[in-house]
């Protein structure tokens, strides 16, 4: 692989940051921070502590010894921000006798859909998410369900030696039952995943590895709900809080105005008759508006936006409708060019002309006809290197898919017929 090629994504640093933490994080005198896939946060109070998330099943032994010096009395709550597993996993080792888990009204039927689809999605998962969390040390697949004792309905509250705590569904989150937690006398909030796993970035609408999709209207609406509440802290999932009313103020507004963007542009793209494919390379955001793109990125939120907007036919071809792939044809398409190794060879031109994604159009023909074709899988492999180097690293869900293609493409050429008899 080429020296290029980037070793590590922002977000692939932030999810393995607390490898080597050896002891909590403060973030005021009555919050701490313990690192794992996803942060947990103790509040301390008074008459005992309220743990926001529970990170996952093998960090909740670490999470337990890093909060231990810090604690004040019992475990009251675990408040659960969302349903993902590296939110939830150490329940079952951090909760006491008496602990109330609270999460959203949507919890429930989220936790069952992914479990239901677990045999579909783990695969997925891992083959973009396998080799980040190895050096986390474990998987976030396997881990005990946290039962919640209590759902929030919109709004809840709570106090707890003389500190208020409010719930509040946001379900426009990184998962449909995201839940805030408000402290309104320290104007605190904590966000989980709700603007994604890097804040000041665009949401991942509907992810590679797959999920349901959210609305944009709906996330839209949770972020003015944490808008309006003025915070001074703003605390999330992962990574560092953000602090300052204005900074936060000012940081959420912009986020809107680049995710509304987006969203206007793409549905006037659409209404001025310009096709999906078009509108993934125009939309851009000005640069007054520019945010990360670590997770999700602009293109796959105007493809998941077009597809929300107007379903899954794109008036593209009547194959659409029918159950037979564009592979069904391959063989003949490649015989009809000379053979696997002459759609390689134009591939190639591609390549080095800059256009890899065009090149890759032809492999995925000249595989499906010759799957251990070594040309095409040299061809593929440059192909894909190339994307790399142009992608920088900035995308871990690019990035994580790319060198999951390059291993596949290893592994075949393994086992390929050599160059010289194609």
């Amino acid at each position: 692989m080429s020296n290029a090629t980037p070793r590590s994504t922002p977000l692939a640093d932030l999810v393995l940051a607390g490898v080597n933490q050896d002891a909590a994080e403060p973030i005021t005198d009555f919050i701490f921070m313990a690192k794992d896939v996803s942060n947990s946060y103790l509040v301390t109070t008074m008459e005992g502590d309220v743990l926001v998330n529970a990170g996952t099943a093998t960090g909740a032994e670490k999470t337990q010894r890093l909060f231990a010096p810090l604690r004040t009395g019992p475990l009251t709550h675990v408040v659960l921000t969302q349903s993902h597993a590296d939110h939830f996993g150490g329940v079952e080792r951090l909760r006491e006798p008496g602990t109330v888990i609270v999460a959203e009204r949507r919890y429930p039927e989220t936790r069952a859909y992914y479990l239901e689809m677990a045999p579909f999605f783990a695969p997925r998962t891992n083959r973009l998410w396998a080799r980040t969390l190895a050096r986390q040390g474990g998987s976030i697949h396997e881990v005990a369900e946290a039962v919640p004792d209590l759902l929030v309905d919109g709004r809840y509250r709570f106090e707890q030696g003389g500190r208020a705590f409010e719930l509040i569904s946001t379900p426009g989150g990184e998962t449909l039952d995201s839940l805030c937690v408000w402290l309104p006398q320290e104007r605190v909030v904590f966000t989980g995943n709700l603007f994604g796993p890097m804040f000041m970035a665009m949401p991942f609408l509907n992810t590679l590895r797959g999920d349901k999709p959210r609305t944009v209207k709906r996330y839209l609406e949770s972020l003015n709900i944490v808008r309006g509440l003025d915070a001074d802290l703003l605390i999330t999932g992962h990574g560092e809080p953000v602090r300052g009313a204005e900074r936060i103020r000012t940081d959420l507004d912009k986020l809107h105005a680049a995710v509304s963007h987006v969203y206007e542009s793409t549905k006037a793209g659409m209404n001025a008759g310009k096709d999906i494919y078009t509108l993934m390379r125009e939309v851009r955001l000005p640069p007054e508006l520019a945010i990360g793109e670590w997770h999700g990125n602009v293109r796959w939120a105007v493809k998941a936006i077009w597809h929300e907007l107007s379903g899954w036919f794109l008036y593209e071809s009547t194959t659409e409708l029918y159950g037979v792939p564009r592979s069904a044809a391959s063989a003949e398409l490649a015989e009809l060019a000379g053979g696997a190794g002459r759609l390689a060879e134009r591939a190639a031109a591609h390549v080095a002309a800059g256009r890899p994604v065009e090149a890759i159009h032809l492999l995925d023909i000249a595989l499906d006809a010759n799957p251990l074709n070594g040309a095409a899988l040299v061809a593929k492999r440059s192909a894909l290197e190339r994307l790399l180097q142009q992608g920088g690293g900035r995308n871990l869900s690019e990035t994580m898919w790319l060198k999951s293609e390059l291993a596949d493409v290893e592994e075949r050429l393994g086992t390929s017929t050599t160059l010289a008899d194609l």
